[in-house]
């Protein structure tokens, strides 16, 4: 019963203080010795806002009110928020101040003064500005060459911030893109580190990154024969890009080839060398070394010659015979 008497109380107390000092009914709004140039403050998310109000020695009750609410009555504090405080210097001015602002703190302020002829108020608009934040953005992600991919970047901030997405690639050229990055039937070159950029001039613009990987099948870029005197170690070699990492088969007419006594063969990521310890007679010949990964394979013929026979020892020639391609399928299955 006494709580509601107090309660009761308070709000006949706050109606008759707007209703005779503050806001009275039918009054024109006028200006107080105020911050004349703007009507409006802007003030970044965490900052702490001054809004300025001047008074006179002829004043007799000056208040703060947001919106309908009142903060300050003359020095009482009637808001409850720990953050807002008055700035007074002398008895001339009487500033609200709000430390780390937010966004809820944004809208009307209203300095209100009675003086003996009459009451006079002002209003100033707090706007609160929030840097841009990327709050959700594509994990990275590996695809098949030839297919669609949608890269998302989602960013709040007031104002709403911009996105722009970059390949960060030798030139990082901006992309069409905002939200949404979209890439139609993605190619090799199109794979990298994707930067998605959130900017609106409050702060620092917020920056995110996606790691495209595009699969794509083995082609060989370059095959080495070699001119080789018997007794000497011939060296073939065969280079393929691919990804994944391919592996690589070499190949003598219909066998396969693998190390012993007489043959070494190392693989280094996409590079593969053949080397016969001691060439022979019989060793002269087609080679054919095979890159093959789960999206498909591709050979290329290299010859292990004799000095003086002038074989074409400059590109490749890539075939793909049946027995060869199913030699091939044949290992993938059987691992051979």
């Amino acid at each position: 019963m006494q709580v509601g008497r107090k309660s009761c109380w308070r709000q006949l107390q706050v109606s008759f203080f707007r209703l005779l000092c503050l806001i009275p009914t039918g009054f024109p709004v006028r200006s107080v010795d105020m911050q004349r140039a703007t009507d409006n403050i802007t003030i970044r998310q965490g900052d702490t806002a001054v809004i300025r109000c001047y008074v006179d020695d002829r004043v007799s009750k000056v208040a703060w009110l947001n919106r309908s609410n009142i903060i300050f009555a003359s020095q009482d504090k009637w808001s409850l928020d720990p953050r807002v405080d008055l700035v007074t210097k002398g008895q001339l001015e009487y500033s609200l101040r709000i430390q780390k602002v937010d966004v809820y703190d944004e809208g009307s302020y209203t300095c209100s003064i009675q003086t003996k002829q009459q009451p006079k108020t002002s209003q100033v608009y707090l706007i609160v500005q929030v840097p841009a934040n990327i709050y959700k953005v594509s994990e990275d992600i590996t695809v098949n060459e030839g297919s669609n991919v949608t890269l998302s970047c989602l960013a709040s901030g007031r104002p709403d911030p911009a996105i722009t997405w970059r390949l960060l690639n030798p030139s990082a050229e901006p992309l069409d893109g905002e939200e949404y990055l979209d890439i139609s039937g993605i190619m090799r070159n199109q794979a990298g580190r994707y930067e998605c950029k959130a900017s609106n001039d409050v702060a620092t613009p917020d920056v995110k990154y996606v790691n495209v990987v595009v699969n794509y099948p083995p082609a060989i870029k370059k095959s080495q024969s070699s001119e080789t005197q018997v007794g000497r170690m011939g060296m073939l070699q065969c280079d393929a890009t691919a990804v994944p990492t391919p592996e690589f088969e070499w190949y003598r007419d219909d066998k396969r080839l693998s190390n012993s006594q007489a043959i070494n063969i190392q693989t280094l990521g996409t590079n593969t060398i053949l080397m016969i310890t001691n060439v022979t007679e019989e060793d002269y010949g087609n080679y054919t070394c095979v890159a093959s990964n789960r999206l498909g394979f591709q050979n290329a013929s290299l010859y292990l010659y004799r000095p003086g026979m002038g074989q074409d020892n400059g590109s490749a020639s890539v075939s793909q015979s049946l027995w060869l391609m199913l030699a091939c399928i044949t290992c993938l299955f059987f691992k051979c």
